[in-house]
C-alpha cells in the first residue's frame, strides 16, 4: 500500500551565495534554512578538493581544539572527524564516552563542561540519548556538533548522503527513497529534513511496523511494498537495521525481511537503469543489501565514506569560525 505524500511543506529560500553562516552549533537539518545546506554543501567543494592534494592539509583551523565525545560506539563517524580536523590543522583529542567521569556518575553537562573548561573549541558528540547535542548546546559556549543522538538526528551523515547525490544528479526535484528501518533512523531524519529542504520528493519503505505513525507530515510519502515503488526511484538509500534500538519483534524473521525489502540485483533490474544506491554503514550483506549490489556499478557506498571526511571539514570549518 502507498499513501500519497502531501504537497512540500518548506519553501525555496534564497541562494548559497547570499548566506553567511552565524551559528555556533550543528544539531539537526531540521532547523537550517535551504541555503545554510547549500552553503555547506558548496563548501565541501573545496574541502575535497583539499582531500585530493599530495600534501592533505590546510591552516584553516590551525590553534583550534576539537574534542570527540563518543557515548556510542563509532568507526567510521569518529575516524572521520578525527581526520576533518587534523586536515583543517585543528588540535584534536578523543574522548570515550564508556570510560568517561559520567560512569561513574556524574552528568553529561559536568563532563562536558569540564571538557571545555581545557579551552576546546568544539566539542563533537555522539550519544543515545535523543537531545543530547541540543541539551550540551544550551549549556556550552564551545561549539556543538552532532555526531548522532539517539533516534533524533545524525545531520553530518545527511549532508555526506545529499552530497554523494548532488555530484551526480541535481536534488532539486529527483525522486529518493529511503529504505528499511525508519524508525529507529537518525540518518532517515535528517535525510528527510535535508532532501524536502532542496526540492527532492522523498518516498520511505518498509515495514509498518518500522514506519513511524505521522511521518506523511515531514512531506514524504509512505510504502510497504518495495516492488510498487522502486520503479519510479532515481536514488535508494538503504538503511541498516538497527537490531541494537530494537526491542520487540518488527518482523517475523531476518529472511522474510531480506526477501521483502533487501536490495538484489534481480529487484534492482525493475529499477531505471541509472538507479543510485546508498547505504550510510555498516551493512548487513545479504540481509539490507546483496553483496554484489554494494559491490556494482549503481553502488556510491565508498563514496559516501570519502565524502563524509570533506562534509565535515566544512561543518568544522563554519561552526568554528562562526564563533
Amino acid at each position: 500500500m502507498t499513501r500519497t505524500r502531501p504537497a512540500p511543506v518548506v519553501a525555496p529560500e534564497r541562494p548559497a551565495d547570499k548566506i553567511r553562516w552565524s551559528r555556533k552549533d550543528l544539531l539537526g537539518l531540521q532547523e537550517l534554512s535551504r541555503g545554510e545546506i547549500e552553503l555547506l554543501l558548496d563548501s565541501t567543494d573545496s574541502f575535497k578538493e583539499v582531500s585530493a592534494r599530495d600534501v592533505k592539509k590546510v591552516p584553516a583551523l590551525q590553534g583550534k581544539t576539537i574534542a570527540n565525545l563518543f557515548f556510542e560506539s563509532s568507526t567510521r563517524t569518529r575516524s572521520s572527524f578525527e581526520l576533518a580536523a587534523k586536515r583543517l590543522s585543528a588540535d584534536t583529542v578523543n574522548l570515550d564516552g564508556s570510560t568517561s567521569s559520567t560512569e561513574k556518575g556524574e552528568s553529561l553537562t559536568d563532563s562536558a563542561r569540564a571538557i571545555e573548561a581545557m579551552q576546546i573549541d568544539t566539542v563533537v558528540v555522539r550519544h543515545q540519548a535523543s537531545g543530547a547535542a541540543n541539551l550540551l548546546a544550551r549549556v556550552l559556549d564551545a561549539g556543538v556538533v552532532n555526531a548522532g543522538d539517539g533516534v533524533h538526528e545524525h545531520p553530518t551523515q545527511g549532508l555526506l548522503d545529499i552530497y554523494t547525490i548532488r555530484e551526480r544528479r541535481p536534488i532539486e526535484g529527483l525522486r529518493v527513497c529511503l529504505i528499511g528501518d525508519i524508525l529507529h533512523s537518525r540518518v532517515a531524519r535528517s535525510n528527510i529534513w535535508g532532501l524536502t529542504k532542496l526540492g527532492a520528493s522523498v518516498t520511505v519503505c518498509g515495514p509498518p511496523t518500522l514506519i513511524p505513525a505521522g511521518i506523511e507530515e515531514l512531506g514524504v510519502a509512505v510504502s510497504y511494498d518495495l516492488d510498487a515503488v522502486i520503479g519510479d526511484q532515481d536514488v535508494l538509500n538503504i538503511l541498516r537495521i538497527q537490531f541494537e534500538r530494537q526491542h520487540g519483534g518488527y518482523f517475523p524473521s531476518i529472511h522474510e525481511y531480506a526477501v521483502e525489502y533487501g536490495i538484489t540485483v534481480e529487484r534492482l533490474a525493475a529499477a531505471d537503469p541509472d538507479v543510485l544506491v546508498l547505504h550510510p554503514m555498516p551493512m548487513h550483506r545479504g540481509v539490507e543489501i546483496a553483496a554484489d549490489v554494494a559491490d556494482g556499478p549503481h553502488s556510491l557506498i565508498l563514496d559516501q565514506v570519502t565524502n563524509g571526511v570533506a562534509v565535515r571539514m566544512a561543518v568544522l570549518f563554519h561552526t568554528c569560525v562562526a564563533r
